[in-house]
């Protein structure tokens, strides 16, 4: 399993990724809000098709770092919230959602022994720019997860995220 981003069609990308415990586990790490502010974003969830979903993002509360926000995301550094809808709702198993540009996420949870496989999917990303960007935020907020699920120190988020801009901007996955 890569860390990186798969495009498995067009204007798709998806990420695998290994989470310590059980599935339950897991979904409380995707639906929770508290515990989905270690590593997204908090706000209400409405587990149920239909349902809405308000994502409120502080990137600078997800790690304990002091790190300054990249020019291009000056205008978010004191928050921006996203308002979404469930598309499909299948608890611990399936969460999928409209993102507000009209994208969408779907997140699979698959027990495996002792840990759980998230397949997270982000279709209908159309535009190149918008691609290598959400490749890169959800390359770096996967690795906040991983992190805090195995109780270990999260990456630096803008860090990271930088230079994995310039990896997916790099590769073919993002023409």
């Amino acid at each position: 399993m890569s860390d990186f981003g798969n495009v498995s069609e067009a204007g798709s990308i998806s990420f695998e990724r290994l989470l310590p415990g059980s599935i339950e586990r897991a979904w409380s790490y995707l639906t929770d809000s508290e515990l989905r502010a270690t590593w997204l974003a908090p706000g209400p969830m409405e587990l149920r098709t239909g349902g809405r979903i308000e994502l409120h993002f502080k990137h600078a509360d997800l790690t304990p770092y002091d790190e300054v926000t990249p020019d291009d995301y000056a205008a978010i550094a004191d928050g921006t919230t996203l308002h979404c809808t469930v598309t499909a709702c299948e608890p611990p198993r399936l969460l999928a959602f409209t993102w507000s540009d009209g994208s969408e996420v779907t997140m699979e949870l698959t027990p495996q022994g002792d840990m759980t496989r998230l397949v997270l999917v982000h279709r209908r990303l159309d535009d190149r720019a918008l691609f290598i960007d959400v490749a890169a935020g959800w390359h770096t907020h996967l690795d906040l997860l991983v992190a805090h699920a195995e109780g270990a120190s999260p990456p630096r988020f803008w860090d990271t995220h930088e230079a994995l801009r310039i990896h997916y901007g790099a590769s073919e996955a993002a023409e």
